[in-house]
This record gives C-alpha cells, structure tokens and sequence, in this order.
C-alpha cells in the first residue's frame, strides 16, 4: 500500500535527489571496481558510506520536521515530479 503523508520544498527535493542519483552511481560503479585497486576500492566503499549516512539523515530531518507517519516495517519514498512523499507498506 501507499499513501500520500506530505510534500517538501523544491530544494528539499533537489537535495535529496542528488544524494539519491550519487548513491545510485556509486552502487553501479561498485561492481565494476574491483578489491584489486585498493585505494580507489576503498575511497568508493567511503563515499559510498558517507552518501548513505547524508541520505538517512536526510529522510529523518524531514520526518521529524513534517512530523510524517511511519509504521514498522515501512518506509517513505520520494515523487521527484511532485515533490510528494508517501509511506509505503505491505
């Protein structure tokens, strides 16, 4: 199920859709770098980390100030067309 909890401002939109393309570049080039090129394996596994901690952060300042429903075992997505934020749950 889905359902329509609130809606973020434009450049909060923005700011989370660009941690959510990074995060999704730096997964794809995860499986093309290869552990043998230690040092460049290594500062993506960082970035990676670094990207993901920015993204959660990001959902739970927005949940917190918008005061948002959640429910266990759910989780909020993001329409960057509208800007619209649901709770997604089975």
């Amino acid at each position: 199920m889905k359902k329509l909890i609130g809606t973020v401002s434009e450049e909060e939109k923005n700011e989370i859709q660009a941690l959510h393309e990074r995060r999704n570049g730096l997964k794809e080039l995860s499986k093309i770098i290869t552990v043998a090129d230690e040092a460049l394996y290594e500062k993506l596994v960082k970035d990676l980390g670094n990207t993901g901690l920015k993204f959660q952060n990001w959902w739970d300042r927005m949940a917190e100030e918008y005061h948002w429903e959640s429910i266990e075992g759910g989780n909020w997505e993001i329409n960057f067309m509208t800007n619209e934020i649901y709770l997604v749950y089975e």
